[in-house]
């Protein structure tokens, strides 16, 4: 009796086929290296592509500058090309301009010129758009290439105002973080925007939670780099009994498990008790001897500044409290507080400088 042959079976993770044969588990490293090297390859044609736009904005600039060329020259330049090498795309009068205006931002920042060439043209675009002060063109730079953010996810950001949230509400933190772990005023937010997160007005804890495990990497790439998702619902055992962590992370850089505990209420100070027993159970039974103390994280939906800082003051625990947004915020009404912001900071500056006036004597 004839037996059939059979295909060789695989299994499908992330829309590609995983091989079962050793032959085609090699097969597939050369598909690692192929990827790999287009990854090399796109990378390298961006730094080439952003370096020319500088050195044409660069070229302009200077043209501009010492008065050989007037505003209208530009546009001819624009003519010129597209006449001349119509399949040179890309250099219209408008994209002239923006390249000079590339140039002219970052030229005389030693500190942010260097890193220009990492970041896409497209990043450039967006930030030079919407981004007004210098220090806000370098905030989104700098996370971009730290976060390895792609287009989309910039967009959000900006649209989100992370800049402006990040310079109006700090992070919450006990004093013990900013001892033990001083880097994680860095790391963490005062506010996480889960707009990705299709939740009802009444929701529950459990369906926030079930929310951000189902869209894990839409919330990873929203926590920042080097967090690493270690579980949900984790299970710590104390005095026989059961208790169950909300999330659990672990974060690269500061070399710790960090507890998140999900609210979905206003920040109540008894919520920093249980988080503290959860942080105590963490650090003696689960964390590595190589591994710093734990940190917790109280993501609740509002908070009260007042009520934050009175429960943070005299706290033992590595802990911060965070609320979470499910929509975006106001950007104008961010901005315009910010506006203030900077308005009141430099006229304090101002008053620091002005030298104080003599006293008169008394006759």
């Amino acid at each position: 009796m004839l037996k059939r042959k059979t295909k060789a079976s695989s299994k499908v993770v992330r829309g590609r086929s995983v091989p079962h044969t050793p032959v085609e588990a090699s097969f597939a490293e050369v598909i690692s290296l192929i990827e790999s090297a287009r990854r090399r390859a796109y990378q390298a044609v961006n730094t080439e592509l952003v370096g020319l736009y500088w050195q044409v904005g660069e070229y302009i600039s200077r043209k501009l500058e010492s008065a050989t060329w007037g505003e209208g020259v530009v546009e001819q330049l624009a003519d010129y090309i597209a006449r001349n090498r119509p399949d040179m795309r890309g250099f219209t009068r408008a994209s002239l301009f923006r390249m000079r205006q590339f140039y002219d931002t970052y030229c005389r920042n030693k500190k942010v010129a260097p890193l220009v060439r990492q970041l896409p043209w497209t990043h450039h675009l967006m930030i030079l758009g919407r981004c007004k002060r210098d220090e806000e063109r370098e905030f989104y730079l700098r996370l971009a290439l730290q976060e390895r953010w792609g287009k989309r996810e910039l967009e959000r950001q900006l649209k989100g105002a992370l800049f402006e949230r990040a310079i109006l509400s700090p992070p919450k933190v006990s004093p013990v973080v900013r001892q033990l772990h001083p880097a994680a005023l860095t790391v963490f937010k005062d506010a996480y925007l889960l707009d990705f997160l299709d939740l009802p007005s009444g929701h529950s804890e459990g369906d926030l939670q079930r929310g951000l495990v189902s869209d894990l990497r839409r919330f990873l790439i929203e926590l920042g780099r080097d967090f690493c998702f270690v579980g949900e619902e984790y299970l710590v055992q104390v005095g026989g009994r059961d208790f169950r962590l909300d999330l659990l992370f672990y974060h690269r850089e500061l070399q710790c498990l960090v507890a998140f505990e999900l609210k979905i209420d206003e920040f109540q100070p008894e919520y920093l008790g249980k988080l503290e027993f959860y942080l105590e159970a963490l650090d003696r039974d689960v964390r590595k001897p190589h591994e710093r103390p734990s940190i917790g994280v109280l993501l609740c939906a509002t908070k009260d500044g007042e009520v934050v800082e009175y429960a943070l003051s005299r706290s033992l625990s590595p802990a911060l409290i965070a609320e979470y947004k499910t929509r975006l915020p106001d950007k104008k009404l961010l901005q315009s507080k910010l506006h203030e912001f900077y308005a009141l900071a430099e006229s304090n500056v101002s008053r620091d400088d002005t030298p104080p006036r003599p006293k008169r004597r008394r006759k």
